[in-house]
């Protein structure tokens, strides 16, 4: 039985452990954190993403915590209702589609609990190098002892330390988009009910929702910005940056950045898209955000990462072992995908394109080869 390590127990590589399973793999799962990462914003599951679900046994599951919003209004700078809308809101569309939005963490936790059994998790540690001779690929641990796989799969996000230690350093690949985005949870301190609230001011702005039978909020705040130095990137200096940005907005500035400096599941990133002419070198292969992430501001992240778990899961189990076979495969039927998929954050967004693009991109896969 071949063994595959994959790095990142987020979304897209519990997944691909899940049907690495059952087409006789072994894989193993090692993540950074002490458990399954709880916080981070609402998700959406889309088109083919949805038939992945399905097969993989989670979409009622998925069904039963999506978010479920009324509708949203969108404000001017000092906090005045411009327009609102009970059709649809900015985080996940029509509100009358299929597709369904839930929190990332409600996601990850249902993952987890339903692919436990199908690999060996190992939490609290990382991958720090990886050599490959013919046989396979010896990786070394921040903690653990060194050991030997056939695979590894690079599933660890924007900043994969799997992608720096095969690919090179991620100046090459990451790709930033002007701005940064800063996802928290506060109390509902504005007494929101099943609504949403979006406001821009001057080159920052937000979107709000209430989430936990209206007892939490889900702040997200972006903010123009050119790559920060990795001074500001380390510790509490980013924090402080988001919450001196918050508190400078002339509507609820000073009470959002008093959530941002509490609150237990900050976190901060640049909009950036990864882009790659491979995704795969010898015997290593990326997956999801890791390989090419569209940013959060296409909505198809985690729809890619459901989708390219499944396929190359497919695509190594109908290879015969030919592991370059199986990735080459790989990129001829996801590539196309992603291209739509990472346009809908570059092209005609929010014109009158922008919806029939969203519809080519979620169904422009098929998951069976």
């Amino acid at each position: 039985m071949e063994t595959v390590l994959i790095s990142g127990g987020g979304i897209a590589g519990p997944v691909l452990a899940h049907w690495l399973r059952r087409r006789g793999y072994s894989p193993t799962v090692v993540e950074r954190a002490a458990g399954p990462r709880p916080g981070g914003q609402a998700v959406d599951i889309r088109g083919v993403a949805l038939d992945v679900m399905a097969r993989t046994g989670l979409l009622e599951r998925a069904a039963a915590v999506r978010t479920r919003m009324r509708g949203m209004s969108v404000l001017d700078p000092l906090g005045r209702e411009l327009s609102r809308s009970t059709e649809e809101t900015y985080s996940s569309g029509r509100l009358d589609s299929d597709d369904i939005e839930l929190l990332r963490e409600d996601l990850v936790g249902m993952v987890w609990e339903h692919t436990r059994g199908d690999a060996e998790y190992v939490f609290g540690d990382c991958i720090t190098s990886l050599e490959e001779d013919g046989g396979g690929v010896r990786a070394g641990f921040a903690r653990g002892p060194a050991r030997t796989f056939d695979l590894v799969v690079g599933a660890d996000g924007l900043h994969s330390a799997v992608r720096r230690l095969a690919f090179g350093p991620e100046d090459g690949f990451v790709h930033h988009l002007g701005s940064h985005l800063s996802v928290f949870g506060a109390e509902n301190f504005l007494a929101l009910e099943d609504w949403q609230l979006w406001l821009r001011d001057g080159d920052a702005g937000f979107g709000i929702m209430p989430v936990r039978g209206n007892t939490e909020l889900r702040i997200a705040f972006g903010f123009e910005s050119g790559p920060l130095p990795e001074e500001v990137r380390r510790g509490d200096a980013l924090r402080h940056l988001v919450a001196d940005r918050l508190a400078s907005l002339r509507w609820e500035g000073r009470r959002l950045a008093r959530a941002a400096r509490d609150a237990p599941d900050f976190h901060c990133d640049a909009v950036a898209q990864v882009r790659m002419d491979g995704w795969s070198r010898g015997r290593v292969v990326l997956l999801g955000d890791a390989g090419y992430c569209p940013s959060p501001l296409s909505g198809q992240g985690t729809s890619l990462a459901l989708a390219g778990a499944y396929v190359l899961a497919d695509c190594l189990g109908g290879a015969g072992g030919d592991h370059g076979a199986a990735f080459a495969e790989y990129e001829r039927r996801m590539r196309p995908f992603v291209a739509l998929n990472q346009a809908l954050a570059t092209e005609n967004a929010g014109g009158p394109a922008a919806e029939s693009s969203v519809a080519r991109a979620k169904g422009a896969l098929a998951l069976d080869g």
